[in-house]
């Protein structure tokens, strides 16, 4: 799975299959929607903006080549 460590709590964000976002730390788990509403798990609480960054839509940067190893602006 993909994710992101938080700062500040150290709680690791990955997104599952199912587009939803488990958050664990310290041996403990839960599962969040991507706006932070808990489904399920000992968990209860997470930071909703982690939740959007990890499991919110992936944007392709403007600024990176194409697959042809152009650059996208002549």
């Amino acid at each position: 799975m993909r994710g992101l460590v938080h700062p500040f709590t150290k709680a690791l964000y990955e997104i599952d299959d199912e587009g939803n976002v488990v958050v664990s730390k310290d041996g403990i788990s839960g599962v969040f929607t991507t706006g932070g509403r808990h489904l399920r798990g000992e968990l209860r609480e997470c930071d909703p903006q982690m939740c959007g960054w990890v499991g919110g839509p992936q944007v392709a940067n403007h600024r990176l080549s194409d697959a042809r190893g152009e650059s996208p602006r002549a």
